[in-house]
């Protein structure tokens, strides 16, 4: 084995480690942001959100999954949305366990489950919130930035 070939490895088992930590920060996130109601849920009230108060988003997570992966409704709004957030200066990530993130942001006032496409972090601007698994998801973008991986994807940790 070469040296080149155990540092290709080596970058691998980095690259898992890093998208599973980031994993854990989005879900410790996710529920605290909702203990806090500070997430707005669903590709249409994300837009809203977006549209009327731009500065309040701290956070943006598009999940998606194979039945979805071929709606191009879906994904010109995610374009849009992450058009939106690159101009805004809001990190993005994408998780492909929507069923996960639906059980993490909870049920509608039906009990029905919640459109888990489009997850924003808010924080009023007035007094902005923070939160250790912001920093370090914040930390994971800019990272995957670095590397040309402009929307990373996250893996939640399983239950």
């Amino acid at each position: 084995m070469t040296l080149e070939e155990i540092r290709g490895q080596e970058n691998t088992m980095e690259n898992a480690e890093r998208v599973q930590s980031a994993g854990a920060a989005l879900e410790e996130l996710l529920v605290a942001a909702k203990k806090q109601d500070y997430l707005t849920v669903g590709v249409y009230e994300s837009a809203k959100v977006m549209n009327v108060d731009p500065d309040s988003v701290a956070f943006c997570v598009l999940a998606t999954d194979e039945e979805y992966e071929w709606d191009i409704a879906l994904q010109i709004h995610f374009t849009l949305i992450q058009a939106f957030c690159f101009e805004n200066d809001i990190n993005v990530v994408r998780v492909n366990d929507i069923e996960r993130l639906a059980d993490l942001v909870g049920a509608d006032e039906t009990g029905e489950p919640k459109d888990a496409h489009c997850i924003l972090v808010t924080s009023p601007s007035a007094n902005p919130w923070k939160d250790p698994a912001l920093d370090k998801l914040s930390l994971f973008c800019e990272e995957s930035r670095s590397a040309y991986d402009w929307v990373p994807s996250v893996t939640l940790p399983e239950r």
